[in-house]
Formats: C-alpha cells, sequence, structure tokens
C-alpha cells in the first residue's frame, strides 16, 4: 500500500506558483507536521515551492521485517504489571492474550513466557507478542536489574537467581505448565530453570540463540575467547573501578554507539529503529543501572548448557541465526546445538539464513514461520 501510495504521489506533476520573482527551486524539510503519527515512518521524500503546500512521501517500515502487528511501545509500558519477588524485589510484567471468540484455544494451550536477553526488556518482544496471544496466553517479564523491574543495590546477579525468579514468577503468577522461549542469556536462564523444575512448570523449551553463560568468561573452549581471556579478566577489574565503570557505561549507552552495536549483531539492519535504540537506551539511564551492568559483566558466567541440556527431558525448539557474532554456530555452544538433533528426539533445531543474535525481533517471520508449527504440534 506505502509503494503504491508513492508511485502514485511520483507520477504527480509540481505546480508552480503563478506569481513567484525568483524560484529557488523545491526545499526538503527533516520535520513533519503531526510528527507522533509517523514516528515509526521514514520520510524519504518531500517537495514545496515558496511558502506553498508540502508534500511528504513516507515508506512504511512496520512490516518490512514480516513481524505482522507491532504492539507500541507505550502500548506495553502501559499494560504492565508489577510483581513482587521474595518479599522485596518488583519485577515488572505483561501479560496478553487475544480477546476474540477465535481465540478459545488460548485456554486450553499452555501459556507462553517470554524472556528477553542481555539489556532488553519486555518491548524487545514487541513484533511476537501479537502473533503468539492469538491462541496463547502470553507472559513476558523484565528479569531483575533489566527493564522497568528492580535493580537494587549491592545485589550479586547470577544465571542461577534468574532460573530462580522465573521458576517463582510459574509458580506464584502463572499457576500452568508453561512453554519458555528465551533469547540468549534469557535462553539459558531458561535451560536452568527447566533443570531445577521438580514440579512439572515447564511444559517446554524454545531457545533462541542460547548464551553460553552470564558473560563471555563461559566459553572456554573457544579459541576466540581463549585469546581475549586475559583482556577479559583486565577488563573485569578496571569495571569494578568506580570512575572507569561510570565512563566506559556512559560510553557504551550512547545512542549513537547502541546502534552501531545493534546493527553489529542484526542481520536485518532495517529492525534497528530508533524505537530498538530507545528500548535498550532508556532502562539502562535508570538507577542502579550501572551497578548492574558492572555485577553481569564481572560476575561469574554460571553453568554452562552443555551440562545441563542432558538433565532435561521435554520438548526443544532451538533456533539460531547463522549471523551471529556473539554465539556463533560454528563456536562450542552453537556446534552442540547443532549436533542435539541427531541424539535427541525430543529437539528441532533451525538454522535462519541471515540473521543475526536476536532472532525474534531481526526477522521475526522467519521465526514465527518455525515456532508457531511446532507450537501447535506439542498442544495437539
Amino acid at each position: 500500500m506505502a509503494a503504491a501510495a508513492l508511485n502514485d504521489v511520483m507520477r504527480l506533476r509540481t505546480i508552480r506558483p503563478l506569481q513567484h520573482k525568483k524560484d529557488r527551486g523545491p526545499r526538503f524539510r527533516g520535520r513533519l507536521a503531526f510528527s507522533q503519527l509517523y514516528s515509526n515512518k521514514l520520510p524519504i521524500y518531500g517537495l514545496g515551492y515558496g511558502n506553498r503546500s508540502f508534500i511528504t512521501c513516507y515508506l512504511d517500515n512496520s512490516n518490512k521485517s514480516g513481524g505482522g502487528n507491532v504492539l507500541g511501545v507505550n502500548e506495553i509500558k502501559e499494560k504492565c504489571r508489577k510483581w513482587l519477588w521474595k518479599g522485596d524485589y518488583s519485577i515488572n510484567y505483561f501479560v496478553s492474550s487475544s480477546s476474540s471468540s477465535s481465540s478459545s484455544n488460548a485456554k486450553s494451550n499452555p501459556p507462553l513466557l517470554l524472556v528477553h536477553g542481555f539489556g532488553a526488556s519486555i518491548p524487545h518482544w514487541r513484533r511476537n507478542i501479537s502473533t503468539l496471544a492469538q491462541d496463547y496466553t502470553v507472559y513476558a517479564i523484565d528479569l531483575l536489574g533489566f527493564g522497568a523491574s528492580d535493580k537494587p543495590q549491592g545485589f550479586s546477579y547470577t544465571m542461577e537467581a534468574w532460573a530462580q525468579l522465573i521458576l517463582d514468577f510459574l509458580n506464584e503468577v502463572v499457576q500452568k505448565p508453561t512453554v519458555l522461549i528465551g533469547n540468549s542469556v534469557g535462553s539459558l536462564a531458561c535451560v536452568i530453570a527447566a533443570s531445577e523444575s521438580s514440579q512439572n512448570l515447564v511444559r517446554g523449551l524454545v531457545l533462541l540463540n542460547c548464551a553460553g553463560g552470564m558473560n563471555n568468561k563461559a566459553i572456554v573452549d573457544d579459541w576466540r575467547i581463549k585469546l581475549l581471556l586475559p583482556l577479559l579478566w583486565l577488563f573485569d577489574f578496571l569495571l569494578k573501578q568506580r570512575g572507569i565503570a561510570t565512563a566506559v557505561f556512559e560510553r557504551a549507552k550512547q545512542r549513537d554507539n547502541l546502534r552501531n552495536i545493534l546493527l553489529s549483531v542484526y542481520g536485518n539492519k532495517e529492525s534497528v529503529d530508533d524505537e530498538l535504540v530507545e528500548i535498550i537506551n532508556g532502562p539502562a539511564n535508570g538507577e542502579g543501572a550501572l551497578d548492574a551492568f558492572v555485577s553481569i559483566i564481572t560476575g561469574p558466567p554460571g553453568p554452562n548448557p552443555v551440562q545441563l541440556m542432558p538433565r532435561i527431558n521435554l520438548p526443544f525448539l532451538v533456533l539460531w541465526g547463522d549471523q551471529d557474532p556473539f554465539t556463533p554456530i560454528d563456536g562450542p555452544v552453537g556446534k552442540y546445538f547443532s549436533s542435539l538433533p541427531s541424539q535427541s528426539p525430543n529437539v528441532s533445531l533451525f538454522m535462519l539464513e541471515g540473521v543475526g543474535h536476536c532472532p525474534h525481533d531481526d526477522r521475526p517471520d522467519l521465526v514465527h514461520e518455525k515456532l508457531l508449527p511446532w507450537l501447535a504440534q506439542l498442544t495437539a
């Protein structure tokens, strides 16, 4: 529709004023009237003369990554709820299910819990929630230290703590066997939770580019990490110096730097928009964000998924972007997961071509293409 409208406009002939002493040519404007209506659109062509009317053409990117309905960040924030974990920590979460009569399956199907990766939060699932909520009750959670959840001073962040948070959330809030869907360290937290669950709280697992640990010190079998390990330990030492940590964190969370980082880990560059940058940047400006950053980067890497997977007898779906620089498919963790389908009949693996570290946001169409049939088979 947007492309057709653009073609129609471009066929229009510009009408010049009848009386105009000096033709100064077309003027291009960067500012838009009613900008709030077009905050997620790119102005690609604008033409006007003198003080006459101005025509702006917009490129609609909302479906370019194939995500279908995309929830607005503000809409997600307005509908979020709070849950008190261990009587001390406020945890931000979101729940959604379709209100249409065709969604009767949502009551009988297992609920889904979406768990974000490092630096992200609930809105990182904005391209997935509406699609999944058509047939499932969808929960999403901000892990402690991220998003709008508490970032307590002096807290020692560990993978085990996040896994326990997930299990307690399932037990106290969801109260039904749930399919866990995680990205990066969120995937690893889901694996740990499933390996420790003794109450049948977990119905299945979906791993999107699962991390090998809370930080890179976990991947000791990768020659690339072995070469960098002395630098990683030095970096840990420097981050424990408050002044240095503040300078590093302030620089890392600058929007231009965040955009460049995201562009390096996304295969589909069009998915790296201003909204995504703000999803990462906004929570990083909150109180306690620096302490959480330092604790996570310098803390223990936690259990390795390679050691945990044999303890789990649940249906698994593994989706892996083949352009991931953080957990490459040719690294130890990637190689292990790619070998699992031949060893375990309960594991399904799909490589996503041209996709980076965050497949659900990078190319949600490819994720949904594999995820929805797997979920349907799981509940059949």
